[in-house]
Order: structure tokens, then C-alpha cells, then sequence
């Protein structure tokens, strides 16, 4: 029996990955900073014929990832499959975004994702064996404009993630990234702040958004995420590297494709209708 703990499971891809990946018959531990924020997911499991075992972590205090890890140990005997899932947006261009801004959004993505391996990693290499699989973005390969703060802590992130599967290959335990484009969640109707204090940025902000509203026209499921993590647990030809949703392979494959001066040059573009059509040209992706 498998024994997945996904973190930040009481909303979008986490609790629609809990669900799914129950209903395959794995052990679902759930997390979620207060029992209270479980509602939907229980809702929704039990509307599926499953469970999903909710268990309370705070990912941003160490002691509380400390105990939730031990607890589940404790009750499952093993944990198979850590998903560091939760999460949190962060819109701003870099000139406006605050430190504390940069401070609180990776506390949460990166230094979460930290504290759930560092609680795990010695379970995982006293079996031998285990799975660590970091929840990523485009925006983890992309310098996603006017969201600074989370762009920077998913590209921290990669990094980190590509150091621990080299550290770790050899004491049995796989590690992976997922990258998804703009799938769809109710965290994405919150995503609605520009906060343009200079007044200098319009156009950037415009163009972010332009990119999220034409990915919701058709934007990927959060079970997508579900099938990846399957995947990625039980192929016999592991990758570090997996996308979905909408633009994810598109944007991760192409600005490996293109130069550095053809990113930055898109900046350069004047006029919005010229720059949709600038970005088609290069990512192949339809911002109108």
C-alpha cells in the first residue's frame, strides 16, 4: 500500500491530487494548517467513495512539520510519497514588490518545501527507499512577469530540487519536479492584485494577465497533477522534470529553445496586440 502526505491539501491541485490519488487506491494524508479548512475535501471524498486522512501542518514552523511527519509514521508505519504541494501566489514586479512580500511567499514555497524534506529524509533513508516530489511551475523555468515574489521561489525551488535528486540517488530515494501551466483553480480568481505604485508597469501587468486569461479558456484540470504524481512514483524511466496544464510544455520546452536576447526583447514591444503576437511566435501559445 502506498502512503502518500500531500501538503496544503484543503484547496485546488493538492485536494483535488488527494482525492484522486485515494480513489487509486493509495493511503492519503492530507495537510492543512487548521482541521477547520477540510471541509471541501471531505465533502469531495467522501462524494468519491474515499478517504482521505486529514492531518494539521503548519509548512512555515518547523516544530509543527516535525510532528505531522511523526504522526503519520506513527499511524501508517511508512511514508512512501512526500508531495510538497502547498503554496502560496505572489503578484509585484521586482522594483515594488516588498522584502517582506519576497519573505512571506518563500517561507511558505520554498522554505516549506525544506522542512517537509529535512522531517522525511531520515525515514526515507533509514527504508531505502521513498519519493519526494516538489510542486513547481512554469513559472519555475520562465521569468513570469509582474509576479516577482513567487517566480523567485519557484525558481529557488528548481534549484533545490535538482541538488537534493543528485544527494539522495544513491540512498534509494526518488525526487522529482512538476511544472504546471494554468490550470484550473479557485485560487486563480484571487489572483487579481497590481499592485503598481510607480504607475510605470501598466503594460506589464496587463500582459500577465492577458497570459492567465487566455489559459483559463482552456486551462488543465487539477487531476492532471494526480496523474503526473502517479506517474512519476510508479514509472520505471523516472525524469526529474514533468508539466501539464495549460502552457506548462509549451513554455518549459521553448525558453530552452530560444536565446536570452529574444526573452528580454519582448520587453521591448510597445504595442499589446504586436507583443501577443510576438509571444505566439515564440512559446505557440494564443494570448488573444
Amino acid at each position: 500500500m502506498t502512503v502518500a502526505l500531500i501538503t496544503g491539501a484543503n484547496s485546488g491541485i493538492g485536494r483535488s491530487a488527494a482525492v484522486d490519488l485515494a480513489a487509486k487506491g493509495w493511503t492519503i494524508y492530507g495537510s492543512m494548517r487548521s482541521l477547520d479548512k477540510g471541509g471541501k475535501l471531505g465533502a469531495m471524498a467522501a462524494e468519491a467513495g474515499v478517504e482521505v486522512l486529514p492531518v494539521v501542518c503548519d509548512v512555515t514552523d518547523t516544530a509543527s512539520v516535525e510532528t505531522a511527519l511523526a504522526s503519520v509514521v506513527a499511524e501508517a508505519g511508512h511514508i512512501d510519497v512526500l508531495v510538497n504541494n502547498a503554496g502560496v501566489g505572489g503578484n509585484g514586479v521586482v522594483e515594488e514588490a516588498s522584502i517582506e512580500d519576497f519573505a512571506e511567499v518563500m517561507d511558505v514555497n520554498l522554505h516549506g518545501a525544506v522542512r517537509c524534506i529535512q522531517a522525511v529524509m531520515p525515514h526515507m533513508r533509514e527504508r531505502g527507499s521513498g519519493c519526494i516530489i516538489n510542486v513547481s511551475s512554469v513559472a519555475g523555468v520562465v521569468g513570469a512577469i509582474a509576479q516577482a515574489p513567487y517566480v523567485a521561489s519557484k525558481w529557488a525551488l528548481e534549484g533545490l530540487t535538482e541538488e537534493l535528486a543528485v544527494e539522495v540517488a544513491d540512498q534509494g530515494v526518488r525526487v522529482a519536479l512538476i511544472e504546471p501551466g494554468i490550470v484550473k483553480t479557485a485560487i486563480l480568481a484571487k489572483n487579481t492584485e497590481a499592485p503598481n505604485e510607480s504607475g510605470a508597469y501598466d503594460a506589464i501587468y496587463r500582459r500577465m494577465f492577458a497570459m492567465y486569461m487566455a489559459g483559463l479558456k482552456d486551462p488543465g484540470h487539477p487531476s492532471e497533477v494526480a496523474e503526473v504524481i502517479h506517474e512519476i512514483v510508479t514509472t520505471s524511466k523516472p525524469r526529474l522534470r514533468y508539466t501539464c496544464g495549460w502552457g506548462g510544455p509549451e513554455l518549459s520546452s521553448r525558453r530552452l529553445a530560444i536565446s536570452d536576447e529574444q526573452w528580454i526583447s519582448l520587453g521591448n514591444v510597445a504595442d499589446d496586440d504586436a507583443y501577443a503576437a510576438r509571444f505566439s511566435e515564440l512559446f505557440g501559445l494564443d494570448l488573444s
